[in-house]
């Protein structure tokens, strides 16, 4: 790839393949040292790990930029014992190449909390999801780990982890189904220079990327192929995607996948060309490191993306997108009929309120 952006990928390539390396240990061991967040989401040893990886490299790197990260480090202050295991599994990252660790266990909490209390800005912004699918990656299952930079509003760069995910990878790709050989690959893309797939074993000039292929035209819904989850009864309207799907006469779920970041990138792929959410409520925000970079992937072979209401999303409202509600995900040449069938699902169901007016 012909970008300005060389520098950064050649580091994200280096702190991805040794922050995969560090969470596929975590995924060998019986306790991951699993909590619960405020939100009901789960933490691992290993998001606060990679996390403190990805803000001491590229702080290290980029001193001036900005970052946001999804972890803040209340739980390490309020545990020795989590503060020490996460530090105990720091010590075992290489230190060669171009990955930085913290110098201390101070440090690693003052580099996750400037992560974690970080929002975008108009300035070169980095944002981090350590562990994408943090529940799946408790159960052995698909996870990716994504770097992103968005420089004045817009993302720019993307790179994304898959640790258990094949470069080869087939439709239908289900949460269970992991294929960590090769050290599983990375998608990456630069805005405007299309989005690439290579494996995560090997160093930048010795490996060849492979171009992904653009996004066919559409011309009718029912040739859509679907990438959703199944398991988000705690996030979406019940059974919407399910009328969705079936009144467009496709299949549901199609590709059933979990972390966010996976579901961008597995789009990419061409493992399917359509993915909706549908929010229960309108006070539900998607977050911003689900999604920065992951969508620009799918953007660069050639998929359109908005939100329900139709409007482009707003990467500078914050650490969620408080300006936007959902997102519709399709192929450019049939988007807007995607857009319409949401609308009208929707309506028959008795939840027009969930429209914009």
């Amino acid at each position: 790839m012909d970008s300005n952006y060389r520098k950064e990928l050649e580091i994200a390539f280096d702190a991805l393949q040794k922050a995969a390396s560090l969470s596929q240990t975590v995924v060998s061991a019986q306790d991951k040292a699993g909590i619960e967040k405020d939100d009901f989401s789960p933490v691992t040893v290993a998001d606060f790990a990679v996390q403190g990886i990805l803000a001491a490299t590229f702080k290290g790197a980029f001193p001036d930029d900005n970052f946001v990260g999804e972890e803040d480090a209340s739980h390490l202050r309020a545990s020795e014992a989590l503060l020490n295991r996460v530090w105990e599994l720091l010590s075992t990252v290489p230190r060669d190449g171009l990955t930085r660790v913290p110098e201390s266990r101070e440090q690693l909490c003052e580099l996750i909390d400037l992560c974690g209390s970080g929002k975008p800005e108009k300035r070169r912004t980095w944002v981090f999801d350590p562990i994408d699918g943090t529940r799946t990656y408790m159960m052995g299952q698909v996870y990716a780990i994504n770097i992103a930079l968005l420089v004045d509003g817009e993302q720019m760069l993307s790179a994304v982890g898959c640790p258990n995910t094949s470069i080869n990878a087939k439709r239908p790709l289900n949460n269970p189904d992991i294929d960590p050989s090769n050290g599983g690959c990375i998608a990456f893309a630069a805005k405007g220079h299309g989005a690439y797939v290579r494996t995560m074993d090997g160093k930048l000039n010795d490996i060849t990327p492979r171009r992904l292929p653009p996004l066919s035209s559409v011309s009718s819904v029912k040739d859509l192929q679907f990438i959703t989850s199944h398991d988000m009864a705690d996030s979406v309207l019940p059974g919407m995607h399910e009328k969705l799907t079936s009144r467009m006469g496709i299949e549901f779920p199609g590709c059933d996948l979990l972390p966010w970041v996976l579901r961008w990138t597995a789009l990419a792929m061409g493992l399917g060309n359509t993915t909706v959410q549908i929010y229960k409520s309108r006070q539900r925000l998607g977050k911003i490191w689900d999604h920065a970079g992951a969508m620009l992937l799918f953007q660069e072979t050639g998929g359109k993306i908005t939100d329900i209401d139709g409007k482009p999303l707003d990467w500078t409202a914050g650490r969620k997108f408080s300006n936007n509600f959902g997102f519709v995900a399709a192929p450019p040449s049939i988007h807007a009929e995607v857009l319409e069938q949401v609308h009208s699902t929707l309506r028959e169901n008795g939840h027009a309120d969930m429209l914009k007016a």
